[in-house]
């Protein structure tokens, strides 16, 4: 649990940052997932691709940024384990939807590529990056302090793939 006192602090430290000083969560995490959907949109020109999207896996915030080249890595990293829960526990519950339908996607494009059934394979691609697309608006949404997530019903839908 994060206090409100610890917390004012780190807003402070990010400040003039690419992390949000009212969050302090970084949209450069979004870029994560901003690859599987340029990979998953190729794949019905190119099904070859589906390879390189099964070769994606999730990866956390902290080892996003592990990874990353952005110039406040180390500060990103660090500043996650001081979100607040109101922020914290919705985005990690947007990621790990985002993280199920990009499992589910591989599983279904790979198979409809092994059928042959190409409109539907397009059909699939689309509806799944658009899909995804609308949970990294959610997820970006939160990072600049958004209270709005997608409602049981919605979540249900773009997961009924």
């Amino acid at each position: 649990m994060v206090d409100e006192a610890d917390f004012a602090a780190w807003q402070k430290k990010v400040e003039g940052t690419n992390i949000s000083s009212t969050t302090l969560l970084a949209t450069d995490y979004l870029n994560h997932f901003n690859e599987i959907v340029m990979l998953l949109e190729m794949v019905p020109d190119m099904p070859d691709m589906i390879e390189d999207c099964k070769e994606w896996a999730p990866k956390s915030y902290q080892d996003h940024f592990r990874d990353s080249a952005f110039s406040d890595k180390e500060l990103a990293i660090e500043a996650y384990d001081h979100v607040p829960a109101r922020f914290r526990r919705p985005f990690e519950e947007t990621i790990e939807h985002m993280n199920a339908i990009v499992f589910r996607a591989n599983e279904q494009l790979d198979a409809l590529i092994a059928e042959g059934n190409e409109d539907l394979l397009r059909e699939t691609a689309s509806t799944v990056t658009l899909s995804l697309q609308r949970f990294m608006d959610v997820a970006s949404g939160i990072i600049h302090g958004s209270a709005k997530t997608m409602s049981q019903d919605e979540i249900d839908a773009a997961l009924a793939l």
